[in-house]
Formats: structure tokens, sequence, C-alpha cells
């Protein structure tokens, strides 16, 4: 696996994440942080786009996504692991994913969850049906 990043810091959107009847009812502050893993070698050779990860296709997706009126999740680990998907399936070999909820507890500035996954977490449901 590639150990280049593309890092993400701080994409700030608004969607349903909770459980809690206001939750549900009511957008909040979503901060994620992506770092993409993939082999930028190419792309640092020849300069050229097409060579590159296109990572701001991923994120206008991932905003697409947790934007979207009909996408609600329970959990920031439900829609961290949607994010991850979301980052596999644009082509990063693996990507590490941080959710947080600004303000979701009195004292703290937000909570939040980190993971990591690679395209073997996702090979059985893959386009094509393996990575």
């Amino acid at each position: 696996m590639a150990r280049d990043k593309i890092l993400i810091k701080d994409l700030l959107v608004r969607g349903y994440i909770g459980f809690q009847p206001w939750e549900i009812e009511k957008k909040q502050d979503i901060c994620i942080n992506l770092v993409l893993f993939t082999d930028v070698r190419r792309a640092g050779e020849t300069d050229s786009v097409a060579d590159a990860l296109n990572y701001k296709t991923i994120t206008k997706q991932i905003i697409a996504y947790v934007e979207d009126e009909n996408t609600r999740h329970n959990l920031v680990e439900s829609l961290a692991t949607a994010i991850a998907r979301i980052c596999i399936e644009g082509g990063a070999d693996a990507v590490r994913v941080r959710v947080e909820k600004p303000g979701a507890l009195r004292f703290a500035r937000s909570v939040g969850v980190e993971i990591e996954r690679t395209r073997e977490d996702f090979a059985g449901s893959l386009a094509g049906g393996s990575a």
C-alpha cells in the first residue's frame, strides 16, 4: 500500500447525525478530517492532473452525501464508515477518517471518532466486486 498522503483538514458540513429527537429534526455542524493514502509518485513526476487522485471530486461527493436531506446517521461511527467508502470508491488505497460533532458534549469542543479503512475492507461491495 502506498504511504503517500493527501490531507484534507476541517471540512465543515451540515447534516443529520444523532438519535435524540432534536438531532433527527435539525441539521448540525459536522467536522471531517481525511488522510487519503495513495501513490503520488506518477503525478509528482508528470505534473499531470490525470495522474493524480482527484481529491476535489471526493470532497464534493462527501459534501453532497452528508448534506443530502435523505442522509441520516444515528452514530458518527456509521457516518465515518460511509465517508471512508466514498474515499475508497474515489480511488484512495486507504483512508483515515475523523468525524466530529462540535459542541455535542457540554464542556467539550467536540466529540468524534477516527477510523482507518482500506480497499480490502470494502472489497465485497465495491463496483465490480473486487479491489
